[in-house]
Parts: C-alpha cells; structure tokens; sequence
C-alpha cells in the first residue's frame, strides 16, 4: 500500500502489486477490495507485458516545462522530480479485457461477490467526471476503459448463481474509519496564488496566472508562456552561503553582476546565467533561513527575458515569510469518519447533517454513491471531518 492520494493500483513485472491510499478511500467493501486486487494478478499471472512504462511527473499537467529549458538546467531545478509520483503501466484493451475476466474468476473462487466489481468501475467513473473529464484517475489512466467494462462485469455477475459469496462491507469500513483523505496539507496547499505549509510553518505568495504544483521535492510555478518558471525547495542545513556556492559552483552555472539590483534581497541571493543546448538561460537564485533549515527560491528563464520577469522573481522571494496564521497553522488532513445514517436520506441531507469541506458529489462518490444518490436508514457510510479552511 502506498500513501498516496492517487486512486490508484498498478502491477509491476515479477508480481508486485501496489494499492494506493487514495482508491481505498473509495471503496466501500471488501469485495470492491479484492476486485481490484484480482485485476492486477491477473496482469501478473497473464504475464502481460507493458505497452509504455513511464513516470508521471510535472509535465503531466501540460505545462511543457521541457519545451522551454534544457534537460541539463530542468535537472538542476528539480523540475523534472517536482510532480513526481508513482511508477505505472499502461496495457492494451485485450489485455485488460483478460484482466478483468480473470479477477471475476478469483473472486469467484475465494467466495467474493462479483457485483461489488462493476460498483467499483461506476465509483471510478464518477472520479473522472468530477475531475472534469479530462484528469481521469490513476487507476482509469493507466488501465485504457473500452466503455463496456461495467456492463461486462454487471452481465458476468448475473449469471453467478453460486450460495454464500461475501461481500463485507461493514469489516471494510471499519478497517478505513480514521485513514486521512486526499492530499496533507500539512505537506503544503494552495491558498489561491499563496502556497502555506503548516508543518514548516512558511508563506510563499507565487506569481499570478501562473500554473502551480506542489510536488514531493519542490513547489514549482509556470508561466502562461511556459518560458519560465520559480521553484522552492528546501537545501536542508546548510547556510543560505554555502548553499549559494554549491548553487553556483555547478557545472555550467555561473554568476552574473548583481551589483546594487541585489539591495532588497536577502543575503544569499545571486543573479546567475547558464549556458545550454538550446541556448542561454538566466535567473535569481535567493536562499533563506527559516526553522534551522534553508530554502532555496529559484527565478529561471530564457536569458533575454530576464528583464522582463525580474521583477516577478524579486517580489515572490520578498514574499516567504513565516505562517502566522493560526487557523492554517492547525489545519489537519481531512479523514474519514464511519457514522451510522438515523434515517432515509439523500446524500445531500446527509452532508447537511454532516458537514465537510469538500462537495456534495465527492462525498457521494466515496460512498459509491452517484450525487442524487441516498442512503438508507441504519446503513454505515463515510463522512469527512477536518480539512483546509476556506480563503479569508
């Protein structure tokens, strides 16, 4: 199991299956569970070979940061690792059509009740929509849907007539009650173009319009034009200094005058310029103290353009500062929280009594349920408690 908010599952060459956090959130019963199990083992024992084995990383959001810097200055800004996030497999409609036919048979077999698998493609479906069609979850992503699978799956189970399947809903449940959902913003969020993080108590405000992600290794932001972009990171221990001279001390890396346009900025900043195969690139490289560590604030373009985007690189290193604000300094991950329903309800009855800070329909889909969806009296469902307050 890996924790990650992707809904997730993904087999790798040799047998190992990995689950994320992110689709066991999203399951409502054990069999749901074992469906997708199922499905990847039958990858593995179908020895199917990958199509494309790929890492998702930052230019999945067609930001093109590749476009506009060289391989050589991506890597030395850790663009390229700032979105990414997990290794996967993309395999072909045949083969996931014997995937699928293959999990149905070990459900079978271990006593799992093979309706509970189209639910999960229904569940996985409503991820997609609510992501506007074109994000589709992980597990769709890399999983290529023909458009028949649940109806495949829903005909195959018809024709089940086999006594005492199980489907073990409640036990699931029980066994998610209190797991976190979706990203940690104590790892950091987005505050419209202020990015805040809790745990290391700092602000940063990013460029307007600008595309943003936060990623395992760094923040980084992308200009409209996709010629440009800043990025934070944290150096570690070393002082603003030493890690200036290390910065600059890279291959290819050289220090430009600064002179008196550095009167403003922090100690260890610099104006720097690099040399590529696609030509010269410039920026500002600023590092500052905060909580016994060192962060690193990245200003990088084209070298003809410096001019035009200093002025934006200086104002979002003026803007880190320490997070003061009480409310975001205790935020904590939303999680999920078993209740039993008192009555028949809509789902939207049931947030009202229940309330979160997320959608109507994202509570109805954790609960495998479609947005005008209801619950019956006495069931087990999930609600979400804690979360990121909404902007001032």
């Amino acid at each position: 199991m890996i924790d990650d908010a992707a809904v997730n599952a993904f087999a790798l060459p040799g047998g190992p299956i990995f689950i994320t956090r992110g689709i066991l959130t999203h399951m409502n019963s054990e069999a749901e569970l074992a469906s997708v199990l199922g499905h990847e083992i039958g990858h593995v024992t179908a020895r199917h070979s990958a199509q494309q084995l790929s890492r998702q990383q930052f230019t999945q959001l067609g930001l093109g940061v590749g476009s506009a810097l060289s391989p050589e200055i991506a890597g030395l800004a850790q663009a390229g690792g700032a979105g990414l996030q997990l290794l996967f497999l993309k395999y072909g409609r045949d083969a996931e059509r014997q995937a699928d036919e293959l999990g149905f048979r070990y459900m079978l077999k271990e006593g799992w009740d093979p309706n509970e698998m189209p639910k999960m493609f229904a569940t996985l479906q409503r991820v997609s929509a609510a992501a506007g069609g074109d994000r589709l979850p992980g597990y769709l992503a890399t999983h290529p849907d023909p458009g028949d699978r649940e109806a495949v799956a829903k005909k195959r189970a018809a024709e089940v007539n086999q006594p005492g399947l199980v489907v073990h809903r409640e036990e699931y449940l029980a066994k998610v009650n209190g797991m976190p959902f979706g990203e940690d913003p104590r790892q950091g969020f987005f505050q419209g173009d202020t990015f805040v993080h809790p745990a290391l108590k700092f602000r940063i405000d990013l460029p307007a319009g600008w595309k943003k992600q936060n990623g395992a290794a760094a923040v980084v932001a992308v200009s409209p034009g996709e010629d440009a972009l800043v990025q934070l990171r944290d150096t570690g221990k070393a002082t603003p200094e030493e890690a200036s001279k290390e910065f600059l001390g890279q291959q290819g890396v050289q220090a430009a005058s600064g002179g008196s346009s550095l009167v403003g900025l922090p100690p260890g900043s610099s104006y720097f310029r690099a040399q590529t195969d696609q030509g010269a690139l410039a920026g500002l490289a600023s590092f500052v103290p905060h909580g016994g560590e060192t962060f690193g604030i990245l200003g990088l373009t084209q070298a003809s353009k410096l001019g035009a985007q200093d002025a934006t690189f200086r104002k979002t290193v003026s803007s880190f500062a320490e997070l003061k604000d009480p409310a975001l300094l205790a935020v904590q991950a939303p999680k999920l929280q078993i209740v039993k329903v008192p009555r028949d309800m809509t789902v939207a009855e049931f947030v009202q009594q229940n309330p979160a800070l997320v959608p109507v329909d994202e509570v109805a889909t954790i609960n495998g349920l479609a947005k005008d969806g209801r619950l019956a009296a006495g069931q087990q469902a999930k609600r979400l408690v804690g979360g990121v307050p909404p902007p001032k």
